[in-house]
Order: C-alpha cells, then sequence, then structure tokens
C-alpha cells in the first residue's frame, strides 16, 4: 500500500466554502484524498488546527483516511501574513504524529507555496519525493492587483521560487500555468507535469431545476444568475453586478437576479471586509439592492442544487489557476460565463459550454448573459454540452493521472 502525507498547512480540506481562505484548493485536497482513498491509497491530510474544539484527528474522507489538525500556533485563524512563521512547529507535530503512530510515507503531495516549504523540511528527513500543487501564483496575483494592499509581499515570491527548486514535481492545472511558471518563475518544464483538478460527478450532476429551486426555496419561474466563491477583489463581482444592472435595461420578460454565495454578508460594519463592502456600496449606487441577494456561505452539500436551479454561472475573475467552481456547474449541466483569464480560458469551450468575455469588461458581459438568458433553446443546449464536457474530468479519471506521477517517482527516485 502506498502511504501518502498530503499537506495542506494554511487551510483545513473540511472547513466550509466561501470563507476567506476556503475555496477550490479545499475541494481539490479532500476530493483527491478520497479518491485516492478508493484506489486503495492510504492519505493522512496534515493541516493547521485553528480551532482547539475541534477533534484533532477527524476519519470525515473515509477509506481509514485520516485529516489531522496539527497545532502550531494559535489554534484559531490568523493573517496568512503571520502563517510562515510557525511551519516548523507544524513539521514537528506531523513528525510526532507519524513517528507516534510507526508510520513511514512513501510520498508528500503538497498544497500551497507554504505546505512546499514544510514538504522539503519533512523530506530532507524522511527522504521522500514530493509532488506539489501551487493552486494560485503570487507573481500572477501581483500581475493584476490594483493596489498595493492587494499585492503578495516578498516572502511569498520567494518562497515560491525555493518550493520550485526543491520539490521533484509541480502539478500545474493547465497549459496557461505551465507557462506562467516557465515564464515568471524560469520553472524547468521536465518537473512540470500538466493534469486538470477533477470533479464529483457523482455529486455534481444535472438536477431537474424545479426541485433544485424548491429545494433551496425559491419560486420555479425565478430567474436566477449565480457566482460562487471569495469576496475578494480579484474575483471580479464589480463586474458582474455592473452587468447584471445593464441587463436590467434590456427588454427580458422576466428579468433576472443575482444571488452571490461566499463572505459574509451579515458582518457588523466594522468586521464586513473591505470588498463585502464596496459591492454592497456599488449595489445601492446602481439600485441594484433588490437584485442581488448575497447569500453568504454554503455548504457542499447544497451547491448542487443552486448550480442546477441558476441559468448561468458567471466567473468574472481577473485571475483563476483553474475555476473548480465553473467545472461544478458545468457538471451539473449549467452554462458558465467566465473572464479569458487562466484556467478558465481552457475549461470553458466558448460557444459551446459557456462564453468566455474580456475580462473587466462589463458591456461585454451585459451581451453575453442578455443573450443567453434570452434564449432557453441556447441554454439547454450549452448545459447539456458542459455536463457532457465536465464527465471528462472525473475524479476517477484524474486520480489515475496523479498516480501515475507517484509511481514514476517512487520507482525512481529523483536525485
Amino acid at each position: 500500500m502506498i502511504r501518502i502525507a498530503m499537506l495542506s498547512y494554511h487551510t483545513c480540506p473540511l472547513a466550509t466554502l466561501g470563507g476567506k481562505d476556503t475555496g477550490g484548493m479545499n475541494v481539490y485536497v479532500r476530493d483527491l484524498t478520497r479518491e485516492l482513498g478508493r484506489l486503495g491509497v492510504h492519505v493522512d491530510v496534515f493541516t493547521r488546527s485553528q480551532d482547539e474544539h475541534v477533534p484533532h484527528v477527524l476519519h470525515d474522507l473515509g477509506y481509514g483516511n485520516r485529516v489531522v489538525h496539527v497545532p502550531a500556533g494559535p489554534e484559531q485563524p490568523f493573517p496568512k501574513k503571520q502563517l510562515p512563521d510557525h511551519i516548523p512547529q507544524f513539521v514537528e507535530g506531523v513528525q510526532k504524529f507519524a513517528a507516534e503512530k510507526g508510520l513511514r510515507y512513501d510520498l508528500i503531495h503538497s498544497h500551497y507555496w507554504m505546505s512546499g516549504i514544510a514538504a522539503g523540511m519533512l523530506a530532507d528527513t524522511w527522504q521522500v519525493p514530493i509532488v506539489h500543487m501551487f493552486h494560485t501564483l503570487g507573481e500572477m496575483k501581483n500581475r493584476i492587483a490594483t493596489s498595493d494592499a492587494e499585492k503578495e509581499g516578498a516572502y511569498r515570491l520567494d518562497g515560491e521560487r525555493k518550493v520550485l527548486a526543491r520539490v521533484d514535481r509541480v502539478v500545474a492545472a493547465t497549459l496557461a500555468e505551465l507557462a506562467q511558471l516557465q515564464w515568471l518563475y524560469k520553472a524547468d518544464p521536465r518537473k512540470v507535469v500538466v493534469i486538470p483538478p477533477g470533479v464529483d460527478t457523482g455529486h455534481f450532476y444535472p438536477i431537474s431545476p424545479d426541485e433544485a429551486r424548491e429545494y433551496i426555496g425559491i419560486p420555479k419561474e425565478d430567474r436566477m444568475v449565480l457566482f460562487v466563491g471569495r469576496i475578494e477583489p480579484l474575483k471580479g463581482i464589480d463586474t458582474l453586478i455592473r452587468a447584471v444592472a445593464c441587463m436590467r435595461m434590456s427588454e427580458m420578460e422576466k428579468p433576472a437576479y443575482l444571488a452571490i454565495i461566499g463572505g459574509d454578508p451579515n458582518a457588523s460594519p466594522d468586521e464586513m471586509t473591505l470588498e463585502m463592502t464596496h459591492l454592497h456600496e456599488l449595489c445601492h449606487e446602481l439600485a441594484m439592492d433588490r437584485m442581488v441577494v448575497f447569500l453568504g456561505k454554503r455548504g457542499q452539500d447544497t451547491l448542487p442544487y443552486y448550480y442546477s436551479a441558476a441559468e448561468v454561472l458567471v466567473m468574472p475573475s481577473h485571475y483563476e489557476s483553474f475555476g473548480m467552481v465553473a467545472l461544478e456547474a458545468m457538471a451539473c449541466g449549467t452554462p458558465v460565463i467566465a473572464s479569458q483569464v487562466g484556467g478558465l480560458a481552457f475549461l470553458v469551450r466558448d460557444g459551446v459550454t459557456g462564453y468566455h468575455v474580456p475580462n473587466g469588461d462589463s458591456d461585454a458581459l451585459c451581451a453575453r448573459l442578455t443573450t443567453l438568458m434570452a434564449d432557453a433553446d441556447l441554454r439547454h443546449q450549452m448545459g447539456r454540452n458542459a455536463a457532457e464536457n465536465a464527465r471528462l474530468y472525473a475524479w476517477e479519471n484524474i486520480a489515475v493521472q496523479l498516480m501515475k506521477v507517484y509511481k514514476s517517482l517512487l520507482v525512481e527516485p529523483e536525485k
């Protein structure tokens, strides 16, 4: 049996989606671990403990695989900039767990740059290969940042380069990410393998819209445009709100409203994030308060109903390494309109499973939304195409590709 130490230092794969640091990476780690369990691989997912009241070891992923919450610094959430200071303590906790359980891991699979730093420290002791996935790149985030506050610090950029030099394989989600690694980080392409994330097609599949709308409690005749993701500037939600405001002026038989899943819309003014405050102010400025509904966080169990109830999902991001939300919506038979950036440019097939629009162009997004919302036959055809295309990304297919990477390193370890 292959034993893998999966590192997700800064965020737990069991966390509720839509929070500040929870998103596609959480889903990736969780679902990959489950699929590897089905293949007979033993995986322990190590993450920093953020709540002293949560048991340190949980078996929520099945197949005997565990999520291990390792105390490293205060057992509570705190800013990412402070997290690197506690990586050595995290590494000690992982080593202690392995020693107490009498385990020897064959390989480390780390996620995000801080986990990659921890992986290097563990591999120095364990003498095992490292597979790493960055999920997002600091250099790319800085290229689209609109203010200094949105930019990543040198500590992250330096950390990413150290990880890239240390690990044995890097998994890139798309050819675009491979190009970014080569262009911005001078990565050796022989070290990088392109394998997209997967989707759980047993969980995300088309649900009859009337049944989906009944489940989430909205009238059958409602027309809903959906956004799912973190509430932060790089997601481009302000572009989407402007586009829906523009679409309201078209001659649609019944206007659509925008449902936004993510963040905490009910936080007090003192605790509300700057981006959430900005979006609320924008809605008021555009007289869209009644047309935009902020739903807050939603669990994975309910997301298939929201995707299936929506007429279209929109991802107006300025940067996405892949776009897990788009893939989930497609698996549910929902067309996707997305910015033509990063992984979204590969995942969404323009004119087939949805549309591409120029990044930040609310008028172009309005035009595509208006076209799609006005043509039921087009939506249904694109939805069918989307569901069919998404099946290519089923986790049982993706995990097999990753297993080949693991086994290649175990048979011929990197020097």
